[in-house]
């Protein structure tokens, strides 16, 4: 089973273009994702820049609108995230827990939806899905 945990840091949605994390709490975090990777667990990891060098793109009335970042009515913002392969939702949440955050920060734990998951008239919609995704280096069937 893949997922994701999507790390959302406290006040990260206000946080200066070009901001970087601390060196200390970096060094921190490298500790927790060799743990994942020593642990066969880690598919991908990435931190994100601050929501001020961001856009969104909101599709209204059918038609693609731009907005620049920050976002001020954004609630919790994405900093990074962790795609990781446990066996279970109880082993994702372990990793999740184990994970040297600051106390303002939140971990979302998210399972994928795996192609073997959807019904049918899903699979076949989406039929040239798996092709697409092994060409790219994705696996969709991981389980």
């Amino acid at each position: 089973m893949r997922f994701m945990l999507l790390m959302m840091p406290g006040g990260y949605g206000e946080a200066a273009p070009g901001t970087m994390p601390d060196a200390a709490a970096v060094g921190e975090m490298m500790k927790y994702n060799e743990a994942l990777g020593k642990a066969g667990v880690l598919l991908a990891l990435d931190g994100l820049h601050p929501p001020s060098m961001g856009a969104r793109v909101s599709f209204a009335g059918g038609k693609a609108a731009i907005t620049d970042g920050p976002f001020s009515e954004a609630k919790e913002i994405i900093g990074g995230y962790w795609m990781i392969q446990v066996r279970s939702r109880d082993e994702a949440l372990e990793w999740a827990a184990r994970c040297p955050a600051g106390e303002h920060d939140t971990i979302e734990v998210r399972q994928v939806q795996e192609f073997s998951d959807f019904p049918p008239d899903v699979q076949s919609a989406a039929g040239s899905l798996p092709d697409l995704l092994a060409r790219t280096g994705e696996h969709p069937t991981r389980e």
